[in-house]
């Protein structure tokens, strides 16, 4: 691989508590764990590094505890990081309840990660080898929003991977209608394509939103254990997945999009890109935790037994 994967994104700390059922309003229960665990952005770099790639986080981080984790496990996974901390505060946490379906739930709150400065992004030597992965949740944050949208027009060459994420529907639409026609290649799930379009059947958003990117650009949406739906200016097809029981969800959507990532850092058609995506998405599942991406000789033996 020539080039590199540059994350735009936030990282995170995630208190992952696993519960039976999610309560209800007022209510109360019991987790049967508690972890904290660097989570975020970090999960598809980590599924992009352990794939190959060559990461870079470009991303805000700040100082205290949560900040000295994320920094910890960035290096842990060989991720370089383009800028040092803030100085005004800590890194930001999620609480992430995971029920016994195996299914999540996420309650944010943001730190140093959601006040990215015009300058970090300056100072990034981008390649036109190099893949810029932005993500839904920067555009929420008007100090990300704002060094994005002053920086994405700086790129030339170099391809851009949005993923929208599950607040997509609270983008600003003058934001969206902004930044499409930068997009190379859009990846969201089944929930956040009808969320951006009001279209139910996953095939015709897909179509919908690819329409709405640049000439040559495609869309992905991810459709769970049935694979994903690829969308270009020439066709749309289903891309066939990998069902398996899930253990824990959590961070499946963020494996798919960093090893399509690695996979087109290494050259590969979106085709190849996508059907190892939806492979190393169901590999994820069968662990718990955010970050349970497979390395890319794991990856290659779960693709050899489904042959």
């Amino acid at each position: 691989m020539s080039g590199r994967l540059v994350h735009t994104g936030q990282v995170i700390v995630d208190l992952v508590m696993r519960v039976r059922d999610v309560p209800e309003p007022g209510g109360d229960v019991l987790a049967s764990s508690t972890e904290l665990l660097t989570g975020g952005g970090f999960n598809v770099m980590s599924a992009a590094a352990r794939s190959g790639a060559r990461v870079v986080y470009a991303g805000a981080h700040g100082t205290g505890r949560f900040g000295d984790q994320i920094r910890a496990s960035l290096r842990d996974e060989g991720i370089a990081i383009a800028s040092p901390p803030l100085a005004d505060g800590d890194t930001g946490l999620c609480v992430a309840l995971v029920d016994k379906t195996g299914e999540r739930t996420f309650v944010t709150g943001t730190g140093a990660e959601g006040r990215m400065r015009p300058e970090q992004l300056a100072a990034i030597d981008v390649r036109p080898d190099d893949l810029v992965y932005l993500s839904g949740y920067s555009l929420l944050h008007e100090s990300n929003r704002a060094a994005l949208r002053a920086w994405l027009p700086t790129l030339g060459q170099s391809r851009v991977l949005l993923d929208p994420g599950p607040l997509a529907a609270q983008i600003d639409a003058d934001t969206l209608t902004e930044i499409l026609p930068s997009v190379d290649v859009l990846s969201c799930n089944a929930t956040e394509a009808h969320a951006l379009t009001g279209l139910a059947e996953s095939a015709s958003a897909a179509a919908a939103l690819r329409a709405r990117l640049g000439p040559g650009a495609a869309t992905i949406v991810r459709t769970g254990p049935s694979g994903c739906v690829l969308s270009t200016s020439d066709t749309t097809r289903t891309i066939p997945g990998s069902p398996v029981t899930p253990v824990d969800t959590n961070g499946a959507g963020d494996t798919h999009c960093g090893v399509l990532a690695a996979t087109l850092l290494a050259a590969a058609d979106l085709e190849t890109a996508a059907h190892r995506a939806n492979a190393a998405a169901a590999f994820s599942v069968l662990r718990s935790g955010p970050a349970t991406a497979p390395t890319a000789s794991e990856l290659d033996r779960f693709l050899a037994e489904r042959t």
